[in-house]
């Protein structure tokens, strides 16, 4: 059942279930909290997961033409705020993971440990810049181009094949992201700042994982960000892509579970 929060005059739409210590779940670009469905009923078996609509994305409202990673992280806060939770642990996929940054670097105490999934701490580069911009021409051109050109190409070449039926449902779901608001997390993503000094300077756990034919990230790269942290860990996913939640569902599921119980100290009986 999706509840709302008003911010700035906007409805920031999320899914909460479970009791215990707070879990937040971050969905990344073209996406929205309902990718972490199966997450959500596993985790909150054990944890009070919270499951946030980004700006322009699920069932959030637009703010503006630019969705930056800093406006993106204030809404999270007001929709914690709300909930009366600080101290959270935050697992984001790839935008989900830019806007957990933000939040750090803007909210460095209410963060008990970060999960980036399929994420990185680093701002785009010039090639990846010209890159969204190519991509604002195209939504504005044809939304349905896009999103065919873009998802199904997030998965590792074998998954793409596997989970067919699971891609349309992903198209489906993004046809209903107004161009808008597509616009506002590209130009959003486009000027977000590198925030490799939070991961080195952070006394928190942080937890990488990392798809070994991710088509968005280095793997080099991402490993060369997992050695910046004092307390880093790394999962690295075999033959999958950029979509871990789906192409290793269990894997990560129980990654994320282990995570938790890491950063909130908790043992089993």
């Amino acid at each position: 059942m999706y509840k709302e929060v008003l911010f700035k005059n906007t409805p920031i739409s999320y899914l909460e279930k479970g009791k215990g210590r707070p879990l937040v779940l971050l969905h990344g670009f073209l996406e929205s909290s309902e990718i972490w469905l199966d997450f959500i009923n596993e985790l909150s078996l054990r944890y009070r997961v919270i499951a946030i609509d980004l700006l322009g994305h699920g069932q959030t409202g637009c703010l503006g033409y630019v969705h930056s990673m800093e406006l993106m992280a204030e809404s999270v806060k007001h929709v914690l705020r709300h909930l009366k939770l600080r101290k959270v642990l935050f697992v984001g996929h790839s935008m989900g993971g830019y806007v957990s940054m933000a939040f750090a670097e803007k909210y460095p105490d209410d963060v008990k440990g970060i999960c980036l999934f399929h994420s990185s701490a680093a701002a785009d580069n010039e090639l990846k810049k010209k890159d969204r911009d190519r991509l604002i021409a195209l939504v504005k051109f044809s939304k349905k181009d896009l999103i065919k050109g873009l998802i199904p190409n997030l998965f590792s070449k074998d998954n793409k094949k596997r989970y067919k039926k699971v891609i349309v449902s992903l198209e489906k779901s993004a046809r209903k992201i107004s161009k808008q608001a597509i616009i506002a997390a590209l130009e959003g993503m486009k000027e977000r700042r590198e925030r490799e000094i939070v991961l080195r300077f952070c006394s928190y756990p942080i937890l990488f994982i990392i798809g070994a034919k991710d088509p968005v990230f280095n793997l080099d790269a991402v490993m060369e960000q997992a050695s910046l942290p004092r307390n880093s860990t790394a999962i690295i996913l075999d033959n999958v892509g950029h979509m871990g939640f789906i192409e290793a569902k269990e894997e990560t599921i129980k990654a994320v579970s282990g995570f938790a119980k890491k950063v909130y100290l908790i043992k089993e009986n």
